[in-house]
C-alpha cells in the first residue's frame, strides 16, 4: 500500500421513500442454493466483516468507525433485523434493517458481495429486504443511496417502488488500509 492519506470524496445523497409495499416481489431465483437468514445478537466481527466484504468498494466507512459499544447498542436495539444472504453455502450479502417507531423502518444497509453480482438474484434480495421492512407494518420505508454507490443501486430501488424525497451534498472520509484492517480485524 503507498501509505498515502486518501482524499475525501464528495458525493451525492439521495434520500428515498416508499409509502406502500410492491403489489408483487420478484420470484427466488431457481438453480442455486440461495438461503437468506436472520441473525439474532450478530457478533461485532461478523458484522463488520460484512460491512467490510459488501462495502469496501463503495467506502462504506460510518460503522466501522463505531466504537463496540455504540456499534453493539445499535445493533441489539428492539427491532433491529440484520439478515445474511448466502449464495451457494457462502456469505453472499446482508441487509440491515433499522426501525424507526413506530413511523418508518430504515433499510440502512443493502448489498451484495462481488462473487454474488450478475448472478440474477440482485432484484429478489432487494424485495426480501423490503417484505421484511413492511413486516413491522410501518407508515413508510426509507433507505439512502449516493453517487459512490453501486451505479444500478438508484434504478433498482426505483423500480420496485421508491421516490426521490431528497438530495445532499456530503463528503466522505475514505479509510486507510491500516485502518480498515484494523476495524475489521478486532
Amino acid at each position: 500500500m503507498s501509505g498515502k492519506k486518501p482524499e475525501p470524496i464528495e458525493v451525492t445523497v439521495t434520500f428515498l421513500e416508499m409509502t406502500a409495499p410492491p403489489a408483487r416481489y420478484a420470484p427466488l431465483p431457481v438453480g442455486r442454493q440461495i438461503v437468506l437468514l436472520r441473525v439474532k445478537d450478530i457478533p461485532l466481527h461478523f458484522y463488520r466483516y460484512l460491512i467490510d466484504r459488501v462495502g469496501r468498494k463503495w467506502h462504506w466507512v460510518n460503522a466501522l468507525r463505531l466504537g463496540d459499544e455504540e456499534l453493539i447498542e445499535g445493533l441489539h436495539a428492539p427491532g433491529r433485523d440484520v439478515r445474511v444472504l448466502y449464495l451457494d453455502g457462502a456469505p453472499a450479502g446482508f441487509f440491515d434493517l433499522k426501525p424507526h417507531l413506530p413511523d418508518h423502518t430504515e433499510l440502512a444497509y443493502f448489498g451484495m458481495m462481488d462473487h454474488a453480482m450478475g448472478q440474477g438474484i440482485g432484484r429478489w434480495f432487494l424485495g426480501a429486504a423490503v417484505e421484511a421492512a413492511w413486516s413491522s407494518n410501518p407508515r413508510f420505508v426509507t433507505v439512502q443511496t449516493c453517487t459512490l454507490d453501486h451505479p444500478a443501486a438508484l434504478p433498482l430501488y426505483q423500480k420496485i417502488g421508491f421516490s426521490p424525497v431528497g438530495q445532499k451534498q456530503e463528503t466522505v472520509y475514505p479509510m486507510e488500509f491500516s485502518e480498515r484492517a484494523a476495524r475489521v480485524m478486532r
